[in-house]
């Protein structure tokens, strides 16, 4: 009994085998590319959703950022709200900063549209 057994796993494993080697020889290298297309395909995919992520990040740390320095404008100008020309001069400062921090969140989100948009090779180089 033992024997039939074994003859029949090795008589099936043999014959896995010479499948094997006969369809990697029949098709040669489609065993391998493949994987290795779809492997790249989901590496650069994964990349790209890191960097969509760490952008999105970026944003909301700056519109964070904005926040904050709106609050503590407006906390510093309480004192000077009797004064025209400090308010005035706040207001402008306030203004100055804001556009400042809405390029540099274009800038971002320009530079990591662009880096999204380039071919994989010149992302990998």
């Amino acid at each position: 009994m033992t024997n039939t057994r074994t003859t029949k796993t090795r008589t099936t494993t043999s014959r896995t085998t010479t499948l094997r080697i006969a369809f990697a020889f029949a098709l040669p290298g489609s065993m391998l590319l493949v994987p290795l297309a779809c492997n790249a395909q989901s590496r650069a995919q994964a990349q790209q959703n890191v960097q969509q992520q760490q952008t999105q990040n970026q944003l909301q740390q700056s519109q964070q950022q904005q926040q904050l320095h709106q609050g503590v404008s407006d906390n510093a100008k309480a004192p000077n709200a009797n004064n025209p020309q400090a308010t005035q001069q706040s207001d402008q400062a306030d203004q100055a900063r804001q556009q400042q921090e809405r390029a540099q969140q274009q800038n971002m989100v320009r530079d990591a549209d662009a880096a999204q948009n380039q071919p994989a090779s010149a992302r990998s180089s």
